[in-house]
């Protein structure tokens, strides 16, 4: 049985990202791969565990902070990917796998992000804090 947050899309492409710039960096040589290889590793891991210590928290605030922390450590992934692809670490096919899963991540985090504790509540245009999981 998963956890609420493994079966979220985003959370699974978190995942795939991380597995993809894992495959990526461990072909580098020992220099490249001491200083900008464990760095993009880093914080591309750290996308998918600030989602799951969001979600474990318990609170909607908590989530949110820590989505927040997943959405940093995206940009810091970005930033280390351009570091290895003009350091020529990074081949250009490299760089299109890579490409498609930060383009549909990013805007899933930022929805991700909105629709914490965001349900309507049937009947009545307001909305009110629940502690389902939204399917994103």
């Amino acid at each position: 049985m998963r956890s609420n947050f493994e079966k979220l899309r985003v959370y699974q492409l978190a995942e795939e990202l991380a597995d993809e710039i894992w495959k990526l960096t461990r072909s580098m040589e020992p220099f490249a791969k001491d200083t900008i290889g464990k760095q993009i590793v880093r914080a591309s891991d750290s996308i998918g565990a600030n989602i799951a210590e969001g979600v474990g928290r318990g609170s909607f605030q908590d989530n949110r902070r820590f989505v927040r922390n997943a959405r940093g450590s995206l940009y810091e992934t970005k930033h280390w990917l351009r570091r290895a692809y003009s350091r020529r670490l990074l081949t250009d096919f490299q760089v299109e796998r890579i490409k498609p899963l930060i383009d549909e991540l990013a805007p899933k985090l930022n929805a991700y992000l909105k629709s914490i504790g965001m349900f309507p509540i049937q009947g009545n245009n307001q909305l009110t804090t629940d502690h389902r999981q939204p399917d994103n």
